[in-house]
């Protein structure tokens, strides 16, 4: 029933989505902010600071360490990147210093790397860091500047602008950098400033005129941050989950993951909420240094099929028990879902007892794998299972379309959690480039 409904609402409005054929999956790659910042001191902290130097490194790591190869393909700059002031034809430019080859250089060295360029601009007189914004008369100009150096995505935020600059700004640049002619993902962070819910937000026009949107506020590295995030849009679902699907997505903002906040059963637990909602995945992290427990979360094969499915349709919460364990849920492709177990206990591994039919999956026999742990295992719809989870970690499942009912197969037989599957030789139910 949750696949039927999901597929239909996915079917109408697909339709909507801005046509410039763009982020038809969540879109991947590396964003500065969170892990940056506007440091600009590259005198002292040359390495650090926001310069070409840095996004460079970044471009090297991107396509010389299997990200992109994984789908990690944008390099996305933020606040603080520009002059303070305009050229004299009132063009934006780089702070000549920090980006000495400017940033159609800098686009061309992505490019020769098979990556994407990302920039950062504000519908307002200032951006939040208090740099050059982009005024309602210089919307179109900006709109081609960004086109002639090569830009492939434009963040655009909105400090330093009212309500009805921005009812204005937003859609009139969706039309400028159509008419740039260079196929441009827009990035709106629109709804953020509204509020995030209707009347105020209009996800209908969101859909027309921008590739994803940022609902709700920035991401800071804390465990307390990630869930304050996730909570909102999971409280939320059944208003801006069926705003999104192909070409137009939700954005709960960065991965932390690689930072300092979070464990690694809190860094898998944000991968794997945020690969259920159907979130672009742009990692605000050092890749240079990151560690391997943290590559191997971000380059998990299973998870990236999850989040990257084609039929685009974003998860949803569907319980949220008094023992702290909540369970989510997505429909894939080709009749298959995704299942996370998630805890928000403090205490010890919870052993958690469900069956499929409980959350309203059809009669059969399907197959799991767990995609942190790599195990199998088979289980009747009516049989109840157990998983163990950790405190603040996740269990996450793949689950393999149904099979019949088969006599051999015991209708009481009980599949204990991730810890106790097994291999069953199930290679061939495995979809291509799944693991």
């Amino acid at each position: 029933m949750h696949l039927a409904v999901a597929i239909l609402a996915s079917a109408l409005v697909c339709t909507l989505a801005l046509d410039n054929g763009l982020t038809r999956t969540p879109p991947m790659g590396w964003l500065a902010w969170e892990r940056y910042r506007c440091g600009i001191d590259c005198e002292r902290d040359p390495k650090n600071c926001i310069s070409e130097k840095l996004f460079k490194d970044m471009a090297d790591r991107l396509s010389e360490d299997g990200w992109r190869e994984l789908g990690y393909v944008y390099v996305n700059i933020d606040d603080c990147w520009s002059s303070m002031e305009r050229d004299e034809r009132g063009r934006l430019q780089a702070d000549p210093k920090r980006f000495p080859g400017g940033i159609a250089n800098l686009a061309r060295y992505v490019h020769d790397r098979g990556l994407k360029l990302g920039i950062y601009g504000d519908m307002g007189t200032h951006t939040c860091g208090g740099y050059p914004g982009t005024n309602l008369d210089q919307i179109e100009t900006d709109a081609q500047t960004f086109a002639d150096w090569g830009v492939d995505m434009l963040k655009f935020d909105g400090c330093y602008s009212n309500e009805s600059v921005q009812a204005e700004g937003y859609p009139r640049m969706s039309k400028a950098l159509n008419a740039t002619g260079r196929r441009i993902a827009y990035s709106c962070s629109w709804p953020a400033y509204r509020g995030g819910l209707p009347p105020q937000v209009n996800y209908t026009q969101l859909g027309e005129i921008c590739n994803l949107w940022r609902n709700y506020g920035d991401i800071q590295d804390s465990w307390d941050s990630v869930l304050g995030v996730s909570d909102w849009f999971f409280k939320n679902q059944d208003v801006v989950g069926p705003a999104a699907g192909p070409g137009k997505w939700n954005d709960p903002d960065m991965l932390i993951i690689g930072d300092f906040g979070l464990s690694t059963d809190q860094s898998r637990s944000q991968m794997a909420l945020w690969a259920i909602m159907a979130a672009p995945l742009f990692m605000s992290n050092d890749l240079r240094t990151i560690s391997s427990g943290a590559r191997a979360i971000l380059q998990n094969k299973a998870i990236l099929s999850i989040s990257q499915d084609p039929m685009g349709v974003q998860g949803k919460r569907l319980l949220q028990e008094k023992s702290g364990i909540d369970v989510y849920w997505r429909p894939l492709s080709d009749n298959g879902s995704a299942l996370v177990f998630f805890s928000r206990r403090s205490d010890m591994p919870y052993r958690y007892q469900i069956s499929l039919s409980k959350l309203d999956y059809t009669t059969g026999i399907y197959k799991m794998y767990e995609v942190f742990t790599g195990k199998v295992g088979t289980v009747e719809d009516t049989s109840e299972f157990t998983v163990s989870v950790d405190p603040s970690g996740v269990v996450m499942l793949y689950v393999f379309p149904p099979v019949k009912r088969h006599r051999q197969f015991h209708a009481n037989a009980k599949l204990h959690g991730p810890a106790h599957f097994h291999h069953r030789g199930l290679d061939d139910a495995i979809p291509p480039g799944f693991l």
